[in-house]
């Protein structure tokens, strides 16, 4: 069944990704119709969590975001598509870096780095550092249920030079790539909400105390990588800018989840700028009821206390 899926949706993703992007925005302008005015994909839970998080703002400033957002949410899964069929020096048109000599510098002190991203504006279109670095570049992942599927995103990410590892992996090739003194750059995006079963720390987001992935922190500390957090903007439709911040230059030495916190807070940086960027449609605060009572008291506040 999993080859029959693919044999009939392959083509559709084939087609898409050769096609200019005049028209890809032409169909996500359709999609978002569909998605939005006619389905109401998780409209629900769009506006729930903007009206968790922002209840300073109006309800008409809510949906204008909430508009925005599943505007850009179209791009975004359209622009995914496309990259199967973008060349190297297109994606690195449309994805530019504003210091990748911070990067470079890391690079030169025969540093390994961990990049911290959240989902924010364009996290796809990233794969184009690793064609401006000297790092063996891997992206940390989970699986796609699918195995046709699964490999053809690794083929796609190949296509750039990253190399996608699941979390199950990561920990033994992490450690062998190491041993080979390999330079490497590792990149996760940590903004999602872990099982509360498996979570060691929660954490003031947005002003909501949330159980938050430390996976990032612990690959730093046990390491030894610089944590890099990205800041994504995006300049126009179909043009991002990423701008990288590094979030301590001695990972062994910080207190346990000062790392978490950190990108926790520049993310909220990001998303306070333009909120319309963030994916909204996760169900980031689903926790938030079931907070421990060590942590009841966690605050942005008592965080940069």
């Amino acid at each position: 069944m999993q080859l029959v899926v693919y044999i009939l949706v392959y083509p559709l993703l084939w087609l898409i990704s050769r096609l200019p992007f005049k028209v890809i925005y032409f169909i996500s302008d359709g999609t978002y119709v569909l998605l939005y005015h006619v389905i109401g994909y998780r409209k629900k839970v769009v506006r729930n969590n903007l009206a968790l998080v922002f209840p300073e703002k109006s309800k008409e400033e809510r949906l204008l975001i909430e508009k925005k957002f599943f505007r850009h949410m179209c791009d975004i899964f359209l622009e995914m598509m496309k990259t199967m069929g973008m060349s190297k020096e297109e994606i690195q048109e449309r994805f530019t870096v504003t210091n990748i000599e911070l990067l470079n510098g890391l690079e030169n002190k025969g540093l390994n780095t961990m990049l911290m991203l959240p989902h924010y504006a364009s996290w796809e279109w990233v794969l184009s550092l690793n064609l401006q670095i000297i790092s063996k570049g891997y992206g940390i992942y989970q699986k796609v249920e699918n195995k046709y599927f699964d490999k053809l995103v690794r083929d796609i990410r190949g296509k750039y030079n990253t190399e996608l590892i699941s979390t199950r992996e990561c920990r033994k090739i992490l450690k062998a790539a190491e041993e080979s003194n390999e330079l490497l750059m590792v990149g996760i995006i940590s903004d999602q909400s872990p099982m509360v079963s498996r979570t060691k720390y929660w954490t003031d987001f947005m002003g909501i105390v949330v159980p938050a992935h430390v996976g990032g922190e612990e690959i730093c500390k046990a390491n030894d990588f610089i944590p890099v957090y990205l800041k994504v903007r995006k300049k126009k439709r179909g043009y991002y800018e990423g701008t990288f911040k590094i979030l301590t230059e001695n990972p062994t030495e910080v207190p346990n989840y000062q790392i978490t916190d950190a990108f926790l807070r520049e993310t909220e940086k990001s998303i306070r700028e333009a909120p319309e960027y963030y994916f909204w449609t996760h169900k980031r605060w689903k926790h938030k009821d079931k907070v421990p009572e060590e942590f009841k008291q966690k605050t942005t506040k008592e965080i940069e206390a």
